[in-house]
């Protein structure tokens, strides 16, 4: 089997559990990896995760110039941000995932640390969460807001649109994500009550221990 032939069966498999598993809706999210010649696989507009053909996915070249397969999502701006500004970077998902979403809408978080630190999970697999500004869909400027902040974070959240998360492979990239949306529904869930986040010196320890 061909690198390119695991990649877009993978992508259909993650596609499909985060689907299932209620993290996309309809025809929203997408999904993209790096080939190792430079090009990119990325999930066609209009189409629901839970239903991916691998041989409809779109294909890039290394130029970025699409190639083949379905018309490509609207959103492959975002995740070309992620690439440029991130050259470890081997996969990107979008989701508009419920509690993400719901974060990037509350009026009083840190738009330079959306997340508190509640676990030491949150700060292994997404550390510190920028908020993006609010901008159209398809809006080049939400381009330049995601390039903006991605050399210095792999997880950004889009105000009232939902995350943006690099990863080095396509596991890691989901294993951000789904940490990106439990950690948003703890923090959801204890609105309203006294918190315990990690301390700066427990976080400090996570990331030299971790190396991250």
């Amino acid at each position: 089997m061909s690198d390119e032939t695991r990649l877009r069966d993978q992508i259909c498999t993650i596609g499909r559990s985060l689907f299932d598993r209620g993290l996309t809706a309809g025809s929203s999210g997408n999904i993209s990896a790096r080939l190792p010649d430079g090009g990119w696989l990325m999930t066609p507009t209009n189409a629901s995760l839970g239903t991916l053909d691998p041989a409809r996915i779109s294909l890039f070249d290394q130029d970025g110039n699409f190639v083949s397969g379905d018309k490509p999502t609207k959103e492959s701006f975002l995740h070309f941000a992620m690439y440029d500004e991130r050259q470890e970077a081997g996969a990107v998902i979008h989701l508009h995932s419920t509690h993400s979403t719901a974060v990037s809408i509350l009026r009083d978080i840190d738009p330079e640390d959306v997340l508190p630190p509640l676990t030491a999970y949150h700060v292994m697999r997404v550390g510190k969460l920028p908020l993006v500004p609010y901008y159209a869909p398809g809006d080049p400027e939400l381009a330049e807001a995601v390039r903006s902040l991605a050399s210095a974070h792999h997880s950004v959240l889009l105000a009232n649109h939902g995350p943006v998360v690099a990863g080095t492979s396509l596991s890691n990239a989901q294993y951000a994500a789904e940490e990106l949306e439990e950690t948003s529904k703890l923090f959801l869930a204890l609105q309203g009550h006294a918190i315990r986040p990690l301390t700066p010196a427990q976080v400090a320890d996570l990331r030299e221990r971790f190396n991250l």
